[in-house]
């Protein structure tokens, strides 16, 4: 008999500060409802000068695996485009932060943001081979764009660490998905450049074109029909647009889907920002924590990546437990970010740390780890709590 596959947990973590979007807009002289309503936003989390990828990346596996346990762990899989090294992976930092043994293998992925869905493929690919082993995957970034740019308001960080196992508590992923690929330019950040690059139209519909034929082609494979879907979760750049996304798949399927969803996968979205891999698995769990109503049902997962990747997944969540503990755990952890002033905000964005000089920073995150500098072109780490 085949076993189930799927996510035994999930974690969410974040930075140390977050910029109030209505700050933002009165600084650029906009109206706060242009990032509110317009784009869906309310918040965006902005690292410290000692955090980035690694550090919120590993301490939102750190709190996974207090509660699952490191037993069965032979890989561990880092999905982000914020990568700090063009050689060594994120994922060995964090395979180092962790304790885990010197017999997990460790990589880091990279296709935009889509790449925790590549992560999350290859996971149920492992654990199908060997239903015993258990697979940790993290993905983590921070959206970066130039100040005063028409994507700044769309910035933000966070990360996600996942379980995948056998005989999963959260979510048994289906077998069957739709895939959709193209070579498009609507977003992208050179080795050169710091912060991204987009065409907003282009990008859009780019989108849009990956969501529908994903769609098209997991029908076309045998997948389940939009009537055994009770809801849907997308990737969010923004969480408008997956609102704009999900009424042009009701049109393309001739069918109405309920905004009830788009309100809930939305909430810690809104707070968090654009968390490029992470963001639909942060839309999954906010939409698992406010609806019980979706145990046993189905859910449909669409993750896309500029450049461009799109896949639907559809997954049954699984009666739960636990999902009041996960929701308040997220919503105290937003609410003890540190407001960060517009100015300061401003200075931090342009900080930077070149690997030829050797430096340390300034003591901030309260959080488990941080990243303590570069020393002989190599960055450091340290334990904190």
């Amino acid at each position: 008999m085949n076993r189930s596959i799927g996510i035994h947990d999930i974690e969410i973590g974040t930075t140390h500060h977050v910029v109030d979007l209505a700050d933002l807009a009165v600084a650029r002289g906009v109206d706060p409802d242009k990032f509110r309503i317009g784009l869906g936003q309310d918040q965006m989390s902005f690292p410290a000068p000692d955090e980035d990828i690694v550090t919120m990346g590993a301490a939102a596996a750190r709190a996974l695996l207090a509660r699952t346990g490191a037993d069965g762990v032979r890989t561990l899989l880092f999905a982000t485009e914020s990568g700090i090294d063009q050689s060594k992976s994120a994922a060995v930092f964090a395979h180092g932060l962790l304790g885990l043994g010197a017999d997990v293998r460790a990589v880091e992925l990279k296709q935009a943001c889509y790449a925790g869905t590549a992560a999350l493929q290859m996971a149920l690919g492992i654990v199908a081979r060997n239903p015993a082993e258990h697979v940790l995957i993290i993905a983590a970034d921070v959206a970066r764009y130039a100040l005063d740019s028409a994507g700044e308001p769309t910035q933000g960080a966070a990360s996600v660490a996942m379980l995948v196992s056998a005989d999963p508590a959260l979510l048994e992923i289906d077998p069957v998905s739709g895939v959709f690929t193209a070579d498009v330019d609507d977003f992208w950040r050179p080795n050169d450049s710091s912060t991204a690059l987009v065409d907003g139209k282009l990008s859009m519909s780019a989108y849009i074109d990956a969501l529908l034929g994903a769609w098209d082609d997991l029908q076309a494979r045998g997948g389940v029909t939009a009537a055994d879907i009770a809801a849907f979760a997308y990737h969010q750049p923004f969480t408008k647009m997956a609102a704009k996304a999900q009424r042009r798949l009701a049109a393309h399927l001739g069918a109405e889907l309920a905004d009830d969803d788009l309100v809930a996968m939305s909430t810690y979205n809104r707070r968090l920002g654009n968390s490029y891999t992470a963001s639909l698995y942060v839309a999954l769990a906010a939409l698992i924590d406010a609806r019980a109503d979706l145990d046993g049902r189905r859910v449909g997962l669409f993750s896309y990546g500029s450049g461009s990747v799109g896949e639907l997944l559809t997954a049954r969540v699984l009666p739960q437990g636990g999902r009041e503990d996960r929701s308040a755990r997220v919503s105290r952890m937003l609410d003890a970010r540190a407001p960060l002033p517009i100015a300061e905000y401003e200075r931090l964005h342009a900080l930077s740390y070149p690997s030829g000089t050797d430096t340390e920073t300034p003591r901030t995150t309260t959080g488990p780890f941080r990243f303590a500098g570069i020393r002989g072109g190599a960055r450091q780490y340290e334990h904190i709590g």
